[in-house]
């Protein structure tokens, strides 16, 4: 059995809703289901680590807006975008503005679960990096302003004896606030210092 969802589905036609929620389902995954992109917004699902597939032809907002959407609200959900119409320069359009796929239908169910599972391990592995970037965050504001000074110069791949310079402090103080650095950050060597603090920019 496949790793339980959430997956949202969010389509006007209920029988493309209820057909789709019985496949994931009996394929192991949490399905919900949502008539309008309204609706779907309207509830807390948009904030869910997981997985939405929409359709591009709804009214009052088509799949692509409610994508266009959950991007301005930086949702963690990965998208994947599903049309009864052989749009190609919608389906470019939905692939740039980041859908895991686009899907024509009828599609094979195998297509739709693959698609699925990768849309699943795009949002952990995306909410791995949120946690990450978060935990860096939060350790980066125990640092004292020197130790903030000091690590801007580590991660520059400055020497000790360059920082004690730039900072008119001695080596062996650069090296005491370099180990309480990689204590509160919770870093083993330098490469894992570097990793965490460009996680707060990617």
């Amino acid at each position: 059995m496949a790793q339980s969802g959430p997956v949202f589905v969010v389509d006007d036609d209920a029988g493309a809703r209820d057909s789709l929620a019985m496949l994931l389902e009996s394929s192991g995954y949490a399905a919900q289901c949502y008539e309008s992109a309204v609706a779907f917004l309207a509830s807390r699902a948009p904030d869910a680590r997981g997985c939405l597939i929409a359709d591009v032809q709804m009214p009052d907002m088509n799949g692509l807006q409610l994508q266009n959407e959950l991007a301005a609200r930086r949702s963690p959900l990965s998208v994947i975008v599903v049309t009864g119409h052989g749009d190609i320069p919608v389906a470019v359009q939905a692939m740039k503005a980041g859908a895991v796929d686009f899907l024509e239908k009828p599609f094979e169910e195998t297509v739709l679960l693959d698609s699925v599972r990768r849309a699943l391990e795009r949002a952990t592995s995306a909410g791995r990096q949120d946690d990450a970037a978060k935990d860096a965050r939060r350790r980066l504001t125990q640092l004292t302003e020197r130790e903030r000074q000091v690590l801007d110069l580590i991660v520059t791949g400055k020497a000790n004896k360059v920082i004690a310079y730039e900072l008119s402090i001695s080596p062996r103080t650069v090296e005491i606030h370099r180990a309480r650095v990689m204590d509160k950050m919770g870093a083993a060597n330098l490469a894992e210092l570097v990793r965490k603090v460009l996680s707060l920019t990617a």
